[in-house]
């Protein structure tokens, strides 16, 4: 059977993009892996009526919903190729199972690349963060770590003091420049170069950074800048042009977020350098919608 549209990738831009293509009462297979970027968290802030929900919960209500259209169906399986055919695309999924459609929406999403660092990929999503406005208010006032990664750590670690005294830690890293030292002063943040040994706090909780020296210093929360990674390899296979973010590769997208194949668009992380869960659903109804319209013009 062939389908209108196929969304790859089941989370917050994905579910969205389907929810609209079913509600233009078009036929449409989400295929979802069941690794959203944002298991790690227990809670979900700043998005509409929902601060503080779980996203787990928040992806199952939303996977519920959309499955009850007649058009829709979320497929669980991971998406493994792609292709170009006459009137449409092809999936294969892991299975073997081949899925045919005529528009294609990648949201496959993206994956961290943590630090090497002795108790700190225990910590993501929980005291190790990235996102001071999804997970901040709950750690104001208290003692706050940047876990420099890149030259814009510096300017991360002014964002973070507006919620709490904040430390820069190099990890052995290159000084800041003058003019973002002179600013790091000005704002207030302490600036450890010594290398991070590991971190310590009972269970998924922070409560010391330890040092390559063997000092420790107190932090509540650690906040960094990952690289990151396309979670498929699909974009490329299609020959949808990449671009670089600050921290890795996204999928050139236009307003539209019609990626440069036409026929095919793209929602969430991995189209653009800022990441909340808010900016994927808006990518979400963006592509969902700009796909059906391709339909019908």
């Amino acid at each position: 059977m062939r389908h209108d549209a196929i969304v790859i990738g089941g989370s917050f831009a994905g579910l969205t993009a389907a929810l609209y293509i079913a509600r233009a009462r078009r036929s449409v297979r989400v295929i979802d892996a069941g690794a959203p970027r944002n298991r790690f968290a227990a809670h979900s802030h700043g998005v509409f009526t929902q601060d503080g929900s779980d996203p787990r919960a928040m992806i199952a209500t939303a996977r519920s919903q959309v499955a009850a259209y007649p058009t829709a169906a979320v497929i669980e399986g991971k998406a493994v190729e792609a292709a170009r055919e006459a009137d449409g695309f092809s999936v294969r999924l892991e299975t073997g199972e081949v899925l045919e459609g005529a528009r294609l929406v990648l949201a496959f999403g993206l994956s961290d690349e943590l630090p090497a660092i002795p108790g700190l990929a225990e910590r993501w999503g929980v005291s190790v963060l990235h996102c001071p406005y999804c997970h901040g208010f709950e750690f104001g006032g208290r003692p706050l770590g940047v876990l420099s990664t890149s030259p814009m750590s510096a300017h991360q670690a002014m964002l973070i003091a507006e919620w709490g005294p904040t430390t820069l830690y190099l990890d052995g890293g290159p000084e800041p420049d003058e003019e973002s030292a002179a600013e790091l002063r000005r704002r207030g943040v302490a600036v450890e170069p010594a290398p991070v040994r590991a971190l310590h706090g009972d269970g998924a909780g922070l409560s010391a950074v330890e040092l390559g020296d063997g000092r420790t210093a107190a932090a509540d929360a650690l906040y960094l800048a990952p690289r990151t990674r396309l979670n498929s390899g699909i974009a490329q296979q299609l020959g949808c042009e990449l671009e670089d973010a600050p921290t890795g590769p996204i999928i050139r997208t236009d307003p539209q977020k019609a990626t440069t194949v036409p026929g095919v668009f793209a929602a969430g992380d991995i189209t653009r350098g800022a990441h909340n869960a808010t900016w994927a659903i808006s990518d979400g109804v963006m592509a969902g919608t700009a796909l059906h319209r391709s339909l019908v013009f």
